[in-house]
């Protein structure tokens, strides 16, 4: 399905720079090369990262060539936008442990036989001295001081390692690489995208790329950006189960954003249920149908409805779930913490211990605060995080 050019500059954006000259490259009849970068910090998607990638879809269906930029060489730098202090480099080898399923993940939204993936290692691994103080002559240290996150640490006298100053310059020489006649990305990544338009034109580009930027999809708490540090996302590989529950569990003031934002409903059925909430529409009836067109898209109907039917069985009625996972370890004796993180349960130690805190975990439907605690699973536990995540373990 061919997508209109109104949906591309108006659905799911923020800003369009520069709209005119965008409009007249939609209008010219050229096949345009559309650029989406993700650096692999990270093993998982969610749907915050859903929101660019559904916009490359719409140029992907309106018949242009969209390209995704894994950025295998700037994920070693780590992107400095909105930290307070400097990233630590990752390994080549977490890159590329990290990259694994991107490709796999990035594909229940976009056309892969229609996608031109290309990795930034292609000219940054080729690159020698001369080629990147050639790269820095570009821009000033005074224009880079510009960038916010910058500005702040210089205020309150934080360090900025130069290998930052390097990475929005990276990521414009993506777009000179490349030769994109669009980017696209996050609000948090206009100063990059920007770049990407000085170096085309430094460099003498035959184009020079107009920007779309995408709002920025607040996580389960509807307050700090989806990040999987935070715990507050919903990820393209959880199950029926999971991606329900979470749902659910949003406030009621970020439902019409993620319909918005992470849906494919028509905008006449957003005009509609901002008019149910608004007529008084109990917001728990338009979360369920929310939940369901999440569970659909990346499972199946059949899937959304069972999750819903768990849902109701688990929290309506205070049941455990039907089928619950079960592990078997090698030792019997685990403190918690440990326990949780060698399951899989959390991200890591640091996730474990503050779910723990926040009162988040329960050993045998018993809710413990102690990070401290050293438990027995000789015999079956049940092991519960949150209100939807449940694994049994014994030794």
């Amino acid at each position: 399905m061919k997508t209109d050019n109104k949906t591309i500059l108006e659905r799911g954006v923020a800003e369009v720079i520069i709209k005119s000259e965008l409009e007249k490259k939609l209008n010219s009849g050229k096949k345009l090369r559309v650029k989406l970068g993700i650096d692999p910090t990270g093993s998982d998607l969610h749907i915050g990262h859903g929101v660019v990638l559904r916009k490359l879809r719409q140029f992907q269906d309106r018949g242009d060539q969209a390209i995704l930029l894994i950025g295998d060489y700037t994920a070693r730098i780590g992107d400095p936008t909105g930290k307070s202090e400097s990233r630590k480099m990752q390994t080549e080898a977490e890159v590329k442990k990290n990259m694994e399923h991107y490709i796999e993940q990035a594909s229940k939204i976009l056309d892969l036989k229609k996608l031109e993936i290309r990795y930034n290692s292609e000219w940054f691994g080729k690159m020698n001295m001369v080629d990147i103080l050639e790269l820095t002559a570009k821009k000033t240290v005074n224009q880079m001081l510009q960038r916010e996150d910058f500005k702040n640490r210089m205020k309150n006298a934080q360090e900025i390692a130069v290998t930052e100053f390097l990475y929005p310059l990276m990521q414009g020489y993506d777009s000179v690489a490349l030769e994109a006649d669009v980017e696209l990305g996050g609000t948090d990544q206009t100063f990059n995208m920007l770049v990407g338009r000085d170096l085309q034109k430094a460099f003498d580009c035959k184009t020079i790329q107009d920007v779309i930027t995408c709002p920025i999809l607040e996580g389960l708490d509807g307050v700090e950006k989806m990040s999987k540090s935070l715990g507050n996302y919903i990820g393209f590989n959880e199950s029926p189960t999971e991606i329900f529950g979470k749902t659910m569990s949003i406030p009621d003031n970020m439902i019409i954003k993620y319909f918005e934002l992470a849906t494919d409903v028509s905008d006449d059925a957003l005009k509609q249920i901002a008019k149910d909430l608004k007529a008084g529409e109990n917001p728990r009836n338009l979360k369920v149908r929310l939940a369901k067109e999440l569970v659909k898209f990346f499972h199946s109907a059949k899937s959304a409805d069972e999750a819903e039917s768990e849902f109701i069985n688990m929290f309506q009625k205070k049941e455990l779930p039907d089928v619950i996972e079960e592990r078997k370890l090698k030792a019997t004796k685990w403190k918690l913490v440990d326990l949780l993180a060698e399951t899989g349960m959390v991200a890591s130690k640091n996730e474990a211990r503050r779910m723990i805190e926040q009162g988040g975990v329960k050993v045998n439907q018993e809710k413990t605060t102690s990070i401290d605690l050293e438990i027995d699973i000789s015999e079956e536990t049940l092991l519960q995080i949150g209100k939807r995540k449940f694994l049994k373990v014994r030794g």
